[in-house]
């Protein structure tokens, strides 16, 4: 009798300890980019639990997750990318991966052609170089306008819908659409996250890593995790929107102390 009741309360154990693991999964959200551009088809997966995804069109997945769990980001043209699950990033709402190019290096090149003797010094003087033909350059009208991001795009999309001649006459449904089924509220929140990464990297690439690591004792693979941590305070816009290095700089030492108490780094 009392056997069966050992194994009973193991097997009760085993059932509470598969349904806790379940109750604490999450659905990791992010978006993947190369030079604020978006990444398509990078391999997303999940080295704990071996699951995998890719992005879509627009650079932007879901994988499930718990913490501690490592995410590996992979594509031919990128170098790999890993991200450990911490509680930060638990708490993101969307998570920003950035993934540097791979660089193809020659092991020769021929520059007979061309006149080129192969001293870069020489071979720049000798060059006969055209004058740089842009829209600016050109005067050409809204030559100076910042091009949209890819969710602006969309967002503008939803709102106005295609342009068409029927517009001219008749009122387009499109945006009521867009808006009663909540894309447009959507498309919105996308903007403004894009906006927040585009700031946060921005704020980042003020400093070399080196400082990171040397000055505020931030580990490397934790760089993206702590700028998340930092992003998250109500106070960084406005201090990012200063562009005072000096005064950022500040911040983010305030901000790393806590960060490392939080997670253990001292």
């Amino acid at each position: 009798m009392l056997k069966s009741k050992i194994l009973l309360a193991c097997f009760l154990f085993v059932c509470v300890m598969v349904n806790s693991q379940t109750f604490f999964s999450h659905s990791l959200e992010g978006k993947v980019v190369s030079e604020t551009k978006d990444v398509a088809d990078v391999h997303v997966l999940n080295i704990t639990t071996k699951k995998a995804t890719i992005t879509n069109a627009y650079g932007y997945f879901s994988i499930p997750i718990k913490l501690n769990d490592t995410i590996l980001f992979s594509a031919v043209q990128f170098k790999k990318k890993q991200l450990v699950v911490t509680a930060s990033i638990l708490k993101s709402k969307i998570v920003y991966v950035t993934l540097e190019e791979v660089l193809n290096v020659l092991d020769e090149v021929v520059v007979t052609p061309y006149n080129l003797s192969g001293d870069i010094g020489t071979d720049v003087e000798n060059l006969e170089i055209q004058p740089i033909v842009t829209a600016s350059t050109l005067g050409l009208p809204n030559a100076n306008v910042k091009p949209l991001m890819q969710s602006e795009r969309l967002l503008r999309e939803a709102s106005i819908g295609p342009f068409s001649v029927g517009m001219l006459t008749s009122i387009p449904f499109n945006p009521l659409i867009n808006a009663i089924s909540g894309r447009t509220k959507m498309l919105k929140k996308r903007v403004a996250r894009d906006k927040k990464y585009i700031q946060t990297e921005r704020v980042r690439k003020f400093y070399a890593d080196s400082l990171y690591v040397t000055s505020l004792r931030i580990p490397e693979v934790k760089i993206d995790d702590f700028m998340y941590f930092c992003e998250v305070d109500i106070a960084f816009e406005m201090m990012a929107n200063t562009n005072d290095r000096i005064q950022i700089w500040g911040f983010l030492r305030k901000k790393s102390v806590l960060y490392r108490e939080n997670n253990d780094l001292e």
